[in-house]
């Protein structure tokens, strides 16, 4: 099992993403941590993990509270002897579909500010732990956009290379410790696309056939992400087979953005 006897902490863990990735996690052997901020989805996702044999365990914490954050990493350390896995994957308030003209400065900024303190606080609280016992992964998620430039996505962009920039820098200073850091492009994840996800980021705009179909066609392989694609490449870049790799992203987009 790649990930045998690791514990890993899963920010945003009861959310679409989070939670598979909890499940595939806990398949490979880990035993996850689900953080969040509603219960009701955490313990639904934690459900699933030990239903599938797994050890699953949840907080409710709001990962702009730097304190919490730290408590309960120190506490999942002290507790199992490491912390060996930290995966950000919290929504920030991306608003997209309205002309960076017509936006107001707040929806713009809302995901940058919210994402380089969720990455601050995450990311920092890990790699100090990490850092001591000499080893340990630091994951982020992002859409790609700093590199695409594609109209309509607001703060999306800015807000994805501010994170992507810290975890780069992040892998500079803690690598000579033993901690690798990686980020993960995906976007258009089939299975997450409901109509209340759509709205949360612009009402009205899709409905999810069309936002499939839509990226599916702009993508090089003629389709949209599976969810099983991107959790199954955070497991490897989690593991030890993937032990020569920090500091970059890996495009999980099926070709929907193609690195520079």
């Amino acid at each position: 099992m790649l990930l045998e006897n690791k514990n890993a902490i899963i920010y945003g863990g009861g959310g679409s993403i989070g939670s598979a990735a909890a499940l595939t996690f806990a398949r490979e052997g880990a035993r996850v941590f689900l953080v969040g901020r509603t219960q009701e989805t955490l313990d639904a996702a934690a459900q699933k993990v030990r239903d599938a044999g797994g050890e699953a365990e949840v907080a409710v914490i709001d990962v702009l509270d730097g304190p919490a954050v730290d408590e309960h990493a120190k506490a999942v350390a002290a507790e199992h002897g490491s912390l060996d896995v930290s995966f950000l994957l919290v929504a920030r308030g991306d608003v997209q579909q309205i002309p960076l003209v017509d936006m107001t400065l707040d929806d713009l900024e809302r995901p940058v500010v919210n994402g380089i303190r969720q990455v601050f606080n995450t990311g920092t609280s890990a790699a100090r732990i990490m850092s001591e016992q000499g080893s340990g992964v630091i994951l982020g998620l992002n859409s790609g956009s700093a590199t695409a430039s594609m109209p309509g996505m607001g703060g999306t962009g800015p807000a994805d290379a501010a994170q992507e920039t810290f975890l780069r820098y992040l892998a500079a200073e803690c690598g000579p410790n033993g901690v690798r850091v990686l980020n993960i492009y995906t976007a258009g994840v089939q299975e997450t696309f409901t109509q209340a996800k759509l709205d949360d980021v612009a009402e009205g705009s899709w409905d999810p056939e069309k936002a499939i179909e839509m990226i599916s066609g702009m993508s090089v392989l003629g389709r949209a992400p599976r969810l099983a694609e991107v959790t199954e490449t955070a497991t490897f870049l989690a593991s030890d087979r993937a032990s020569g790799m920090t500091g970059v992203s890996v495009n999980v987009t099926s070709g929907l953005i193609l690195n520079r």
